[in-house]
């Protein structure tokens, strides 16, 4: 019952357990020669496939309905876009990590918010749930493009593996337009992905697990486990906790501080301290060729776990808060 419970608070999913089992996977079996070559092929129609789902599941009227809580939604944009790259460019010069590991960090802070953690903790603890769907459908939304320009930007100084404006290209070809597609086809698709909303929560999750094992795979051939040490493994953990408490402080204060209600507070935080697993996978899979990939994407599992486990608590505390202090 005490271990139950334990995995309970800690929120072990089973997505998380099956993510971190891709990677097991990957360094028992990593797939190689002309499998790894079709398996490319097989991941870029995933994503694509990923993508144009996500545009169908983006409800127009939700956006439409957020968009006028402007203080909000820029206030969130300025902690995703702008906090976030300035304390990742500050961690990659302190010299804690290896240059892989820190350009992940970077990679990380670079990424936009996640869509349904976001809302959900948000709902639970009672907070502007219609500015969350809002504020966080338009980080995703203009994250397509804003983050393969700040991976350019900071990661070309930093001397990273980022592959330069033909990213953008392709970002813009394997992810926005698939994305468009998609919104543009939801009058007639919208009904049936309703309809069918586990099998489409099948295929988003497990576009992400093929995206992860292809990664790791390539990182494992590439001998990831001999450039990545234990140490550096306990130092990365501790600098993605140290990264999110301090961005839950800013998300937290920063808004009391601005004169945000309690409601616009919960919102604000839950949203303008998460990033991407969704988005940042597949991302770091094109900005990211080869090996790299793999170990660029560590921090961002490290961090996903642990913004999820943190969230739990923060957003059970504020639902126990006193009906009244809500409606105030």
């Amino acid at each position: 019952m005490g271990f139950k419970s334990l995995l309970d608070k800690l929120k072990l999913e089973p997505f998380v357990i099956a993510l971190f089992g891709m990677v097991v996977l990957a360094s028992i079996l990593p797939v190689r020669g002309e499998a790894a070559v079709d398996l490319k092929l097989v991941v870029k129609l995933a994503i694509a496939l990923l993508f144009f789902l996500h545009g169908a599941k983006l409800s127009r009227e939700a956006v439409v309905a957020g968009i006028t809580h402007w203080r909000l939604h820029l206030l969130i944009l300025a902690f995703t876009f702008v906090m976030f790259p300035v304390l990742g460019l500050i961690a990659s010069k302190l010299g804690i990590l290896s240059s892989t590991l820190a350009a992940g960090m970077l990679f990380l802070c670079c990424l936009p918010s996640t869509v349904q953690s976001s809302i959900a903790f948000t709902s639970i603890a009672r907070g502007n749930v219609a500015a969350a769907v809002c504020a966080a459908s338009a980080s995703n939304l203009f994250g397509i493009f804003i983050t393969p320009v700040l991976v350019g930007l900071l990661m070309h100084t930093q001397g990273g593996a980022a592959g330069g404006w033909k990213s953008v290209q392709d970002i813009i070809i394997q992810l926005l337009l698939p994305f468009v597609v998609g919104q543009l086809a939801r009058p007639l698709v919208s009904k049936w992905v309703e309809k069918h909303k586990a099998l489409v929560g099948y295929v988003d999750r497990g576009s992400i697990l093929l995206v992860v094992y292809a990664a790791f795979s390539e990182a494992v051939v590439g001998g990831i486990w001999h450039k990545v040490s234990v140490l550096e493994m306990v130092v990365l953990l501790v600098a993605c906790c140290v990264l999110l408490a301090v961005v839950l402080a800013a998300t937290t204060y920063g808004s009391r501080a601005l004169g945000f209600s309690k409601e616009d507070e919960i919102t604000i935080m839950f949203c303008g301290s998460k990033k991407s697993l969704a988005t940042g996978v597949p991302m770091a899979g094109i900005l990211f060729p080869g090996p790299t990939a793999g170990i660029i994407v560590l921090p961002l599992m490290i961090f996903h776990q642990i913004q999820l486990m943190a969230c739990s608590v923060i957003a059970q505390h504020y639902a126990g808060r006193p009906r009244e202090i809500a409606g105030a």
